[in-house]
């Protein structure tokens, strides 16, 4: 396919959707407009964009696709300020927003001249950021989700699937709001429960300080994501707020249903309670990406002894696999340290496993 496609915003969501669609449409030529000219500079070095360009409006206008990929508040911005524009009769315009009801109510103008726009959330990230980690492979085997409303033609939806077959995603239709539900459950709402267990365990600290050095371990993993951008999720909050207002009812449901059983020492519903938890859990799909980026994370105990950690990470270089955090894990003095290396797949994780195994006798692990 050829033509121009416009990517406004050079992040990592962006510029790994720049990389898919110049993967898979060699004759295309993709555009970069961001408001930092060091991320312009970095995506036009490292080839993500063919080329870039210090207007949105005038580039916009000679787009056959132009894909918003800001947060969502400007996501709301750039769509006025295109409504306004001499577009391409045939141009087709996505976005990349974790909401989509009040994104899609934003373009109600677009789509009322005629103009095609598919709401999009490309369902898969990165522990990192910014376009230097951007891949054109983030989005494999991830679940595309895309909303286009009833004004929007069927060959139109499919010709954006042509432009982003690239990315090797799973396309799913669903309507915004049905979007915004089901984001809100598995995403959205995730994020408030991480937060309130780290303020939970602050305001606990204040009565005894070993709360915090005791939290290094399991605690901080299970409440990772509250260390998500703050900013990007108070916009998210603000922008599906009906449909989080009902799960926080729905949510404190729950917990007096569960506190209930735990006041009454109701030793089988609680039982029950978990069982039922962990058969749902554990039917999850595991080789499928979803809305929160997957941790794939390498426990290795090793020896307390100078350079251990070069050793292995020196290991891992020789095979080219790459780490994308690492970190030391201590919780008892004079025994072996655990090593916990994350990288960016499974294949990384256990190709990681079988190089440490080969090369060592330090004991490896995934929990």
């Amino acid at each position: 396919m050829r033509g121009n496609i416009l990517i406004a915003g050079l992040g990592l969501i962006g510029g790994s959707i720049a990389l898919a669609i110049k993967r898979a449409h060699e004759d295309a030529t993709v555009i970069g407009y961001d408001v930092s000219n060091e991320s312009l500079r970095l995506a036009r070095s490292l080839g993500v964009i063919d080329e870039a360009v210090p207007s949105f409006a005038h580039a916009a206008c000679e787009a056959d696709v132009i894909v918003l990929a800001v947060p969502v508040v400007q996501t709301e911005q750039l769509l006025r300020e295109l409504a306004h524009l001499p577009l391409r009769s045939h141009v087709i315009i996505t976005d990349v927003g974790s909401t989509k009801e009040r994104i899609v109510e934003q373009a109600l103008p677009l789509l009322e001249k005629g103009v095609a726009f598919i709401g999009g959330h490309p369902m898969a990230g990165s522990h990192k950021s910014g376009v230097a980690a951007a891949r054109a492979h983030l989005f494999e085997n991830a679940f595309y989700i895309l909303t286009p409303t009833e004004h929007v033609k069927e060959e139109d939806v499919i010709r954006l699937k042509q432009w982003l077959k690239g990315t090797k995603a799973h396309f799913v239709t669903l309507t915004p709001r049905e979007h915004d539900r089901i984001a809100g459950v598995i995403s959205h709402f995730p994020h408030i429960i991480a937060a309130s267990l780290v303020h939970q365990a602050q305001q606990y600290e204040r009565e005894d300080e070993l709360v915090s050095r005791l939290a290094a371990g399991g605690f901080r993993d299970i409440t990772r994501i509250a260390s998500s951008n703050p900013e990007m999720w108070r916009d998210i909050f603000i922008h599906n707020k009906e449909e989080l207002l009902q799960l926080f009812d729905r949510w404190i449901e729950e917990m007096k249903k569960i506190r209930t059983y735990v006041a009454d020492g109701d030793s089988e519903r609680i039982y029950h309670y978990f069982h039922e938890a962990k058969q749902f859990r554990d039917g999850l799909p595991v080789r499928t990406k979803g809305a929160i980026p997957s941790f794939y994370d390498l426990y290795v105990d090793v020896p307390d002894y100078p350079g251990v950690i070069s050793e292995i990470t020196g290991y891992l270089a020789k095979e080219r696999i790459s780490i994308t955090n690492i970190r030391i894990i201590e919780t008892r003095e004079d025994i072996y340290g655990v090593l916990r290396l994350s990288f960016q797949t499974e294949d990384d994780r256990q190709r990681a496993k079988r190089c440490i195994e080969a090369n060592t006798n330090y004991e490896t692990y995934v929990v």
